[in-house]
């Protein structure tokens, strides 16, 4: 890297020792979101790297917004945290998926009100667990570096490590924002007692029961008549009343009722005229003697789907039968909650009024689960500190867990029902080049004019629109992309000057560019490369702590190919004696195929000088059985593993890539469907993919690969 001879502000010179007296650097910054990590802002000379002309690698020109990757997430939840969705219901975090919608929120004028927001990434990793419990019941487990939001601003857990800048941090004089959860953990299995109250409720709410007597047409005596149906404008209510029937073992035919008008949706009915159906229902919606809990559950379920309402914060549950009215209110009562019943109308309906706000909605919806989505909604509403959320203590577990985070496009979400901070996007242990450990993780360096002289760069006339590649060196989309968003600028420099390129990354905020690429793809060729190397979760909690899980970047992957991209995967490396068996290679390229992937790229494990003494006193530690294997595998200063080896991993590949059809060359990872004009046209011959360029020299193996160690 080159530094522009111009010195704009103060280094922290304690961060990484040296850099102080390099020009160029703008300041070293610390912030909340990124706890241990410093960033220092460069004012570069040069983008566009050319790669030497000894290297072995098979490309001329790099470009590397970052030196050192920010991997070291520690922001982190416990998977079975509830995160609210946007439509209204709650999912574990460990269910959230990249691309979900969830509920985040954002500031409009002097309110913080609740929004949609899209979750644009998901990993997990290891850390030392804290329970936060709160005066409602509420409790989370999350790290010590993770915010929550108080009504005094965002706090994390615990106050910053010995040594560290100190932050704020929660405390028992602290209240959270939100409305909470409370202290039951709600069982939503459909046990046939919520099933018999949702029907209950849903039917005498407001199904049409008919038994008569008719005569004859023939004028010889009567028959008796049994009709029932359901007419319903939401097909989730009636679809969930058609299978609990079902289950009940009455079947029903399905037709239209009311076509849709200019002020009135379209309504579909449920029906039977079978004198056993009729009986069966009747029987399954009689009052039970002595409800049980799941029944109430289930029967404010169905009552509140056909006759509920919740606006403008008000939520309501009416009907003109007083034993209705009465059901309704004991099944609230039931579970504590507190209720008006409001007076007759002229019309002769009864409300059933819930009172408490919006903490009191909220563990309704939890607790009952109605199936009408629509009745949930909470978007738009006004975030507020009304809800009994003081918190009462704070404590160590005494161990570290599994934990799960997200990245949202608002920068936070809600967890158990309080607002929980957004951490951003990714992390990786995929290179080590400032050295074995953690400078590499802290210390990043972020060249901020990076676009803008790429940008400038691309203009001369010297300028022979090679193919350009993206995450050879460091992670383009490594975690400090979600804060500094230099790719964007990237890519639009590389496409309007008719440049082709492409990206490697482990990174799923590549999905947040997605569109521009797809852009970019109709002027120049470009090429997207996802780099995968362990689907054992467990395994990749050890090695890749904090990384985003392999089902995340296949997620990515198959956004990617969905956007009309051919993904390439770089199943590398590949480590000896933990995944490079049969089975591991097998079940990797089976659920690289079932992501749309068209290629894999595969390669042993390389240790370079300094990050192989970590690995291998983190082999002690986790398998010291396969030690003296690893010391005869790459002996002394040896970097590769042998020859002999990866003739041995060739013939167990190899033949496994093309069972899975995933043994093509770098024939065309141009998106389907997009013609490529412009300068572009003229370079084909030089940028088929990731792979071949002009060296000439490049193989799939030899290409640049993403190191772990």
């Amino acid at each position: 890297m080159r530094w522009q001879g111009q010195e704009l502000g103060i280094a922290d010179a304690a961060a990484l020792p040296g850099l102080e007296h390099l020009k160029g650097l703008v300041q070293s910054v610390t912030t909340p979101e990124f706890a241990g990590v410093t960033f220092h802002e460069v004012l570069c000379k040069t983008a566009l790297n050319h790669v030497p002309g000894a290297s072995a690698m098979p490309f001329d020109w790099t470009v590397n917004p970052y030196r050192g990757c920010s991997h070291a997430c520690v922001y982190c939840l416990d998977p079975s945290t509830m995160i609210l969705m946007a439509d209204g219901r709650s999912k574990a975090l460990r269910d959230v998926a990249v691309g979900d919608m969830v509920v985040g929120t954002e500031r409009e004028g002097s309110y913080r009100r609740y929004t949609a927001a899209t979750v644009s990434a998901k990993w997990s990793t290891r850390k030392r667990a804290h329970r936060v419990r709160l005066a409602d019941g509420t409790e989370l487990i999350a790290s010590a570096d993770h915010r929550f939001l108080t009504e005094r601003g965002w706090k994390y857990v615990r106050p910053a490590p010995s040594g560290s800048p100190q932050r704020p941090f929660l405390t028992t004089n602290n209240k959270l924002l939100g409305f909470g959860i409370g202290p039951t953990a709600i069982d939503h299995a459909e046990s046939p007692a919520y099933r018999t109250g949702y029907l209950t409720g849903m039917i005498r709410g407001d199904a049409m029961m008919l038994k008569r007597e008719y005569p004859r047409a023939n004028g010889r005596g009567t028959y008796i008549a049994h009709r029932f149906r359901l007419a319903l404008a939401d097909t989730e209510a009636l679809d969930r009343s058609r299978r609990y029937l079902a289950v009940s073992g009455v079947k029903t035919n399905t037709r239209v009722f009311a076509e849709a008008t200019a002020n009135r949706r379209a309504m579909d009915a449920i029906f039977t005229s079978r004198a056993a159906d009729y009986e069966a229902i009747t029987s399954l919606v009689s009052w039970p003697q002595d409800p049980s809990p799941d029944w109430h559950r289930g029967f404010l379920a169905g009552v509140f789907d056909a006759e509920g309402s919740c606006s403008r914060g008000i939520l309501r549950i009416s009907n003109k039968d007083p034993q209705m009215i009465a059901a309704i209110h004991n099944a609230l009562v039931a579970y504590d909650f507190d209720v008006a019943i409001e007076p007759i109308r002229p019309n002769g309906v009864t409300s059933v009024r819930l009172r408490g706000g919006l903490a009191e909605r909220r563990r309704f919806f939890e607790l009952v689960q109605p199936a009408i989505t629509r009745k949930l909604a909470l978007l738009g509403a006004a975030v507020k500190s009304d809800a009994p959320l003081r918190i009462v203590s704070i404590e160590d577990v005494g161990e570290t867990i599994d934990m799960v985070d997200i990245t949202t496009s608002t920068g936070d979400f809600i967890a158990n029902g309080v607002v929980s901070h957004n951490c951003f996007a990714r992390g990786t242990h995929e290179y080590l080049e400032l050295d074995a450990g953690r400078d590499f993780d802290s210390q990043v360096i972020v060249k901020i004019n990076v676009a803008e002289v790429l940008e400038r760069e691309l203009r001369r006339g010297s300028w022979a629109h090679e193919p350009v590649m993206l995450g050879t060196n460091t992670d383009p989309y490594q975690r400090a992309e979600g804060r500094y968003k230099l790719m964007p600028g990237i890519v639009s420099a590389l496409t309007e000057s008719g440049t082709p390129f492409s990206i490697l990354t482990k990174g799923t905020l590549l999905r947040r560019d997605l569109p521009l690429l797809r852009e970019a793809a109709a002027s120049v060729r470009v090429s997207i490369a996802m780099s995968i190397a362990i689907f054992d979760e467990a395994l990749q909690h050890l090695i890749e702590p904090g990384t985003p899980t392999a089902a995340a970047r296949l997620e990515t992957v198959r956004a990617a190919t969905e956007t009309g991209f051919h993904v390439t995967v770089f199943l590398m490396p590949i480590i000896p004696h933990l995944t490079d068996s049969i089975a591991a290679i097998d079940d990797a390229l089976t659920r690289i195929k079932a992501a749309g992937a068209t290629r894999v790229v595969y390669g042993a494990l390389h240790l370079r000088p300094g990050a192989k003494q970590w690995f291998m006193q983190w082999l002690e530690q986790q398998h010291p059985e396969l030690v003296s294997s690893y010391l005869g595998l790459y002996p002394g200063a040896s970097a590769n593993a042998p020859k002999a080896y990866r003739a041995w991993l060739a013939k167990r590949v190899r033949p496994l890539l093309r069972v899975h059809g995933l043994d093509g060359r770098a024939e065309d990872d141009h998106p389907r469907g997009t013609p490529v004009s412009g300068l572009a046209a003229r370079a084909d011959a030089r940028a088929s993919g990731i792979i071949t360029t002009s060296r000439g020299r490049a193989s799939a193996a030899a290409v640049a690969e993403p190191r772990l160690f």
